[in-house]
């Protein structure tokens, strides 16, 4: 059992060695898988050779009972032959190939035992090779989800810590600004228009009344004559007219801006 507590001792120093260097855990995972296999196949070779010597001890105690009964034959044909010295001698044999059948069946028994469980501990640590095969894939798949969370909280975290989103609050406030202030403009623009458009009625209705005026001159001197009543009502009826709405559209202005100051 020795040679799987060395090779369990040696398994943990390379992992922790690993993660003391916080290598790739993907890489990780695969190096200890490596490196498990490797160790697998060094128990392998030890273990054959366990399984060697409990053969070898098993022959070498076969041996030794065949060596014992051999010489109990020649022990009986000594006795048979009359020569009880040989027999004895034989007999004495016997006994040494006894006892040296007894040494080897136990070192051979022992050894068998421990063939036996070395063959057992190998089984084990394949089967646990084969399960951490199997777990590697989950594992790598959880650590990339792991990563991908972490890359997400920091994308976040990021934005919090920059001043992106407070230079984003600031460029929407200006383009808000733009937009009043081309509103503004377009309202601006739009009440000097009307202003200009009031003036120009205003120069229009003078020249007409310039253009009466000369030709009621004009008239005059050629001695073309016609009541005054009736000039004065072709325009100031019109124009009368044209005051009035124009005044109108003027005090609706001034009782909204009375109503809305802003």
């Amino acid at each position: 059992m020795g040679i799987f507590a060395r090779l369990t001792a040696l398994i943990k120093s390379n992992l922790n060695d690993m993660i003391s260097r916080a290598e790739d855990p993907e890489k990780m995972l695969d190096q200890i898988l490596e490196d498990m296999r490797t160790q697998f196949g060094e128990a392998k070779k030890q273990v054959a050779v366990a399984i060697a010597d409990e053969k070898r001890l098993r022959k070498q105690y076969e041996g030794e009972l065949s060596k014992a009964r051999s010489w109990e034959k020649k022990a009986m044909a000594a006795v048979a032959a009359g020569d009880d010295a040989l027999a004895k001698k034989a007999l004495l044999r016997r006994v040494e190939s006894q006892r040296l059948a007894g040494q080897f069946k136990d070192q051979w028994m022992g050894q068998k035992q421990a063939a036996d469980n070395l063959k057992t501990a190998l089984k084990d640590l394949n089967r646990k090779i084969e399960e951490a095969k199997r777990k590697r894939n989950l594992l790598i798949a959880k650590k990339r989800r792991a990563e991908a969370q972490q890359a997400i909280q920091k994308t976040m975290d990021s934005l919090s810590n920059s001043s992106a989103l407070s230079s984003y609050a600031k460029m929407e406030d200006r383009i808000e600004q733009m937009a009043a202030e081309a509103e503004a403009g377009l309202e601006l623009s739009a009440e000097m228009a009307e202003a200009d458009r009031l003036e120009h009625r205003f120069q229009k209705m003078e020249e007409e009344q310039a253009a009466d005026s000369m030709l009621a001159e004009l008239k005059a001197k050629m001695g073309v004559t016609e009541p005054a009543e009736e000039i004065a009502s072709q325009h100031t009826g019109n124009d009368e007219m044209d005051l009035d709405a124009e005044l109108a559209k003027m005090k609706a202005k001034l009782d909204e801006k009375v109503k809305d100051p802003a």
